[in-house]
């Protein structure tokens, strides 16, 4: 994955450590057993051992680094994905480009989302926050069923789960529609696109309160901060499956 820049850049602290750090995934991508050992990132790069753990403090630390290398170029190419007038198809493209994302550096997916390391980087956390992003659209398009928090969760969950599926038994999960699938069966429990059946009343009161709590997070109105605050409230209180039901 070294293109001629990296060869050519003058070989500072930053230089070497994004160097071993490639080193370091493309080994682990080489390994039969999905490790990688220090002297070989260190022979790769041609320093000694002591060097890695300057930088990194010792093998955990490499991992650790490369785990947010591979996010922070995740979220990169989660940030340039093309955002349309339909949430739902831009849902569909996000979910469709993790499994693209995972295919293609197999490696380094698994280390990224299995539990290997007792530390997780905090850009993972931005993945989830752009997944629930792009749900919060669909809520104010009326096309979601659930909160968005919750949704996120589920859709995150499902799309790992399948995805390290595909990498860690590929014999038993051969079939390669079943992300699509998958895909399509927990955007059905979270999603709502068919305008088909009238909903119950209690029903539309949800949706039309999560619509417009979606809304009011994406765009200014004449309501002051306080005002708009104790709307939001009142918004997720009717939102709640336990709330009073009027006599």
């Amino acid at each position: 994955m070294s293109d001629a820049s990296a060869a050519t850049a003058p070989r500072g602290t930053g230089d070497l450590r994004s160097r071993m750090l490639e080193a370091a995934e493309d080994l682990l991508a080489e390994s039969p057993d999905n490790d990688v050992s220090t002297r070989a990132v260190c022979e790769a790069v041609g320093v000694k051992q002591p060097v890695l753990y300057r930088l990194f403090g010792d093998k955990n630390g490499l991992l650790t680094a490369l785990v947010a290398h591979g996010f922070e170029r995740y979220v990169g190419r989660k940030q340039s994905l093309a955002v349309t007038g339909d949430p739902v198809a831009d849902l569909r493209a996000g979910w469709d480009d993790h499994v693209d994302f995972a295919l293609s550096h197999r490696a380094l997916y698994r280390l990224m989302f299995s539990p290997v390391l007792p530390e997780v980087p905090e850009t993972a956390d931005r993945i989830f926050e752009l997944l629930k992003r792009t749900l919060e659209r669909c809520a104010a398009v009326g096309a979601l069923r659930i909160p968005a928090e919750e949704a996120a969760q589920a859709i995150l969950a499902a799309n790992v789960g399948v995805t390290l599926s595909l990498l860690s038994q590929p014999e038993r999960f051969a079939d390669p529609a079943l992300p699509t699938r998958v895909r399509d069966a927990v955007f059905a429990s979270c999603l709502d696109e068919s305008a088909a059946a009238p909903a119950p009343a209690e029903d539309r009161l949800t949706a039309a309160a999560r619509q417009l709590e979606a809304q009011l997070k994406q765009r200014a109105t004449a309501l002051g901060e306080a005002e708009t605050a104790l709307l939001l409230v009142w918004l997720r209180t009717l939102q709640q499956p336990d709330r009073p039901t009027p006599a």
